[in-house]
């Protein structure tokens, strides 16, 4: 009878999480049916997930049309710089609020904490003021600058929590060893909190790769334009190129993959499994 029960158990799960994937699974699949149609069989009664007259025109009108391909490297300019501006202040961050003891110490990641609670929206016109009056507005480096302190906090609370859970035992034995604080930090915490590494590494670059609001209002120049923007610019006042719209926004998705895929054997767990005795 247990066994039973547990059968039906697991069964359950797996058809609740078969339903839950096949509702995302088909959205996705529309967008990619609706990139290989030309723009008139966009709208067809009833939608075709696997269209017949397939091909890669909307692709290739997208990547030529609007200086997207412009628009894409300074996307790629953007969130690789920030994301790695990011991932080097928290990773220092962190450590030092898992590691050290100082004044103001809990006060002070308190504050990180209250600053993550405070939506992104509420701080675009400080933000806007402070940009202008540094000059940074209407270019990429102050785009950068801006994702990476909107950031820090989340990445560093992240972070801590990696930090805290490896083995103390590791730096002590590095110490007697003659090892410096940043020798420690860099070969021996780095590599071992590569799961939280990798983890703020993707979520920092997906937010900075799909930002839209901040470029479009810090941004002036046409050419300086991020990727977001150039997906908003097929949309037309009186209609809407769905075809290019799908296209672009399936070739905005490529590094995305990519960064996950190359990082995703990081997320496994247990790093630290037997590095200590006892």
């Amino acid at each position: 009878m247990k066994v039973l029960l547990k059968l039906m158990k697991k069964s359950t799960i797996y058809a609740i999480l078969l339903v839950g994937g096949v509702i995302m699974v088909i959205p996705f699949l529309y967008m990619i049916s609706t990139a290989l149609v030309p723009n008139l069989y966009v709208i067809q009664y009833p939608p075709q997930l696997f269209p017949q007259n397939a091909s890669l025109d909307n692709f290739i009108k997208a990547w030529q049309a609007n200086n997207f391909q412009a628009y894409f490297i300074n996307s790629a300019f953007v969130a690789v710089t920030a994301t790695l501006i990011t991932v080097v202040f928290s990773a220092m961050a962190a450590y030092a609020f898992a590691r050290f003891t100082f004044k103001g110490k809990e006060v002070i990641f308190f504050t990180f904490l209250v600053v993550m609670m405070v939506p992104t929206t509420i701080l675009i016109i400080p933000q806007f003021l402070l940009m202008k009056f540094l000059g940074l507005r209407n270019s990429l480096p102050g785009l950068v600058l801006i994702y990476s302190a909107t950031s820090i906090s989340m990445s560093i609370f992240l972070l801590r929590g990696f930090f805290e859970q490896l083995p103390k035992e590791l730096e002590e034995a590095a110490l007697l060893d003659g090892a410096g604080y940043f020798t420690i930090f860099t070969q021996i915490m780095l590599p071992l909190s590569a799961p939280g590494i990798a983890t703020v590494s993707i979520f920092s670059f997906m937010a900075f790769w799909d930002e839209f609001i901040m470029a479009l209002t810090f941004i002036d120049d046409p050419a300086k334009r991020t990727l977001p923007i150039a997906i908003a610019l097929f949309q037309g006042q009186h209609g809407t190129q769905w075809g290019l719209v799908f296209a672009a926004s399936l070739i905005a998705l490529i590094p995305i993959f990519l960064i996950f895929f190359s990082l995703q054997k990081h997320f496994v767990g247990g790093l630290t499994t037997g590095a200590v005795k006892g």
